[in-house]
């Protein structure tokens, strides 16, 4: 009787825990995470380390970051380059923000520059295109995480809202005109102070969502050379220097004369208070009487 006892009594246990593992296994089934699905060949450590990846991924969506960047490419016709990196610019969704042009002088070569901005998950395939245009000279990328500064906006921007909120339901409630205008007052400066942020808020979001780079295109060749080849070359560069020189005088003489006009007449007046200075008639200098004492000189009787 007891053996029978004792058996059904282990049977009722293991129900009991069956149950109960039965009940956690479904309650962990209807759970937000949910169970990790493992595909055919692929062990637990393989599906964790995929969950870990997609944890990582997400963290770095939830940062904002601005990316800038300097390229300079070689190309054989800079103005050619130019028109093809805007349509790689506008297939990837960007815009040119500026663009100029320097034609090739005797010191330097012809060039063309581009601001772009193309969206920041576009553009490592855009700087792959556009080093399809020539010879890649210089890449150069830096990233600048504002995340705590996009998040400070948003806390900022929220509070403000919310007092801006809360002063709009005390304007229904103001019992004096005193009390309005204090509370209109308030409202306004808040108001400028909310919008100021949203503008800052809106720059970030705009240098967060599409990157800007820097596009030199610099034309394919060494520079020409200067030194002169021949006779003539060398009389006409001598010729172009001394007329250089004779122009850069004129400009000098031209920089100069109004300096040496004030300077003419203060030397002018110098030297006529110097004349006037020398004509002026000393006094003679004081005679001593002759004394009693000292008798007269005698003169010489004429001989015969």
């Amino acid at each position: 009787m007891r053996r029978s006892i004792l058996a059904s009594g282990a049977v009722a246990a293991v129900l009991l825990l069956a149950g109960c593992s039965a009940s956690g296994g479904s309650a962990s089934d209807s759970g937000v995470a949910g169970p990790v699905q493992m595909e055919p060949g692929r062990d637990a450590s393989t599906s964790e380390g995929g969950a870990l990846t997609e944890a990582g991924s997400e963290a770095s969506a939830d940062q904002s970051v601005i990316t800038t960047g300097w390229v300079t490419i070689t190309v054989d016709d800079p103005s050619a380059a130019a028109e093809r990196a805007i349509e790689i610019v506008g297939d990837a969704d960007g815009r040119i923000d500026s663009r100029s042009q320097q034609a090739g002088t005797d010191s330097q070569r012809s060039s063309a520059q581009l601001v772009i901005r193309v969206p920041a998950d576009a553009l490592d395939d855009t700087l792959d295109a556009l080093g399809e245009l020539g010879e890649v000279d210089q890449v150069s990328l830096n990233s600048s995480d504002v995340t705590l500064q996009v998040r400070d906006l948003d806390a900022q921007i929220a509070a403000l809202e919310a007092s801006v909120d809360r002063l709009l339901q005390l304007v229904d409630q103001a019992a004096t005109t005193a009390d309005l205008v204090e509370l209109e007052t308030a409202i306004s400066d808040r108001q400028a102070q909310l919008d100021s942020l949203k503008s800052q808020r809106e720059y970030l979001s705009d240098q967060i969502a599409y990157s800007t780079v820097t596009l030199d295109l610099v034309e394919k060749g060494a520079l020409p050379s200067n030194v002169p080849g021949d006779f003539w070359s060398g009389l006409a560069a001598g010729w172009a220097s001394l007329t250089a020189a004779l122009a850069g005088f004129v400009v000098v003489i031209g920089v100069l004369i109004p300096w040496l006009l004030p300077l003419a007449v203060i030397a002018a007046v110098i030297v006529l208070i110097v004349l006037l200075s020398r004509r002026r008639p000393r006094p003679a200098p004081p005679t001593a009487a002759p004394s009693e004492s000292t008798p007269a000189p005698e003169h010489p009787e004429p001989r015969t």
